[in-house]
């Protein structure tokens, strides 16, 4: 690859994930495990259920007493959840039974409390037939002892914490988490602590970074503010380098006075591009070590946002073990036209509505500066318009990148280049 080229989003996605590797693993407990995904295959340690239950309030009976209904049956017998049955059920008997307990022998079906009536203190009528196994739950129907369950990638929802639970999996081994630092630069910016200066830019990027992060289960370590003094800015450089994952906001351009990329080189972070052909993010940059990864991303917030959403999110998902790294995307069809210059892959913020066929209807937040940051925060996505058109007419279909933060998949899910 030549470095000097301007790269397109796909091939500088391509590239970060060609030297991002998934970390080593560690053991925590079940309940700290949330989000994390499974470095380990997990195996069924029992039957489930371990025998068959019933899967309704209701009376467990012989299929062949209901051919002609109504039926007149005797109780012979209550039978609750954790309890063992202690008679058989013959011809003309049923047994009262809970959600979950276990089916009397000679029992083939459990009729529901809803299809009969009491007519005294020992006797039920059933108002209708049904099939053998009827509302039974057979033994193993949910696992089966050794049976995997839970393969390893499994990010771990609610659901898959009761599964954990259910195999008594106390402790699970999960992908570790990367360690990441953020950096911001640059003599105009007013930290979040600093007296209030009407001539400053507040320091939103990091925070927002933080954020993007924190979203991801990640907690950021902020290093502050560097200034626009190379020596100054190499000791910030230095500390960051010592992490999994450097973020370093500003300064990664090409002015005089953008000393970021080549401090980064300097300190012996080989550069893979520095350019790609997007907008707004153009002047994003990525390098990496013998065991970390930089990101020099660009100085305008939503710029900086877009840039973390496209290049860092995605490594970072594959460094914790998830094999879907990108947004979910959706189509949506335009409220508005939108007319943009050829040349570069397009990320316009947009809110999410419902037409009256239902179908998704995207409708722009605003302008579409890279430092109009509240555009970013009341989007719902990123409408994508590719490289290769000049826009799309009202009505037309359009990829939206959801920001949502809960579902992902495998593809980014967009064709931003030829």
């Amino acid at each position: 690859m030549n470095k000097a080229n301007h790269l397109s989003v796909r091939d500088a996605q391509h590239c970060v994930l060609q030297h991002v590797a998934t970390l080593n693993s560690e053991i925590v407990k079940l309940e700290h495990s949330l989000g994390r995904v499974l470095a380990e295959e997990i195996r069924a340690n029992r039957d489930q259920p371990p025998f068959d239950v019933s899967a309704m309030d209701g009376f467990a009976l012989r299929s062949a007493d209901l051919a002609s209904t109504p039926a007149a049956l005797t109780i012979i017998e209550d039978i609750k959840a954790g309890d063992r049955p202690a008679r058989t059920v013959l011809a003309g008997q049923c047994s009262r039974i809970m959600t979950g307990a276990p089916v009397p022998a000679g029992a083939d079906a459990v009729i529901r409390v809803e299809d009969t009536q009491m007519l005294d203190e020992g006797r039920v009528e059933i108002h209708c037939p049904v099939k053998p196994g009827n509302d039974i739950r057979r033994l193993g129907e949910a696992m089966r002892n050794g049976q995997v369950v839970l393969s390893a990638g499994t990010e771990i929802t609610p659901g898959v914490i009761g599964v954990l639970a259910t195999v008594k999996c106390a402790r699970v081994t999960v992908y570790c988490r990367p360690r990441v630092a953020i950096l911001a630069t640059g003599d105009e910016l007013e930290g979040l602590d600093e007296p209030f200066d009407a001539n400053k830019i507040p320091n939103s990027n990091s925070y927002a970074l933080m954020a993007q992060a924190q979203a991801l289960g990640i907690e950021p370590v902020l290093l502050g503010i560097a200034r626009d003094d190379p020596e100054e800015l190499a000791q910030f450089l230095r500390r960051g380098l010592l992490f999994d994952v450097l973020l370093v906001s500003g300064g990664s351009s090409v002015g005089v006075h953008d000393h970021v990329r080549p401090t980064l080189e300097a300190l012996g972070v080989d550069m893979h591009f520095w350019r790609v052909e997007m907008r707004p993010g153009h002047p994003v940059a990525f390098g990496s070590t013998a065991s970390s990864i930089v990101f020099g991303l660009p100085g305008n917030p939503v710029s900086s946002m877009v840039c973390f959403e496209q290049f860092v999110l995605p490594a970072l998902r594959r460094m914790m073990g998830h094999p879907r790294l990108y947004r979910r995307t959706l189509a949506a069809r335009l409220a508005h036209p939108v007319s943009i210059r050829p040349g570069r892959t397009e990320f316009i913020r947009v809110v999410l509505e419902r037409d009256a066929a239902g179908d998704y209807l995207a409708r722009s937040t605003g302008s579409q500066s890279s430092g109009a940051l509240l555009s970013m925060a009341q989007a719902d996505g990123l409408l994508v318009v590719p490289s290769t058109s000049s826009g799309q007419a009202a009505g037309d279909l359009a990829q939206v990148q959801l920001l949502d933060g809960t579902v992902f998949q495998s593809e980014a899910g967009f064709e931003g280049e030829a």
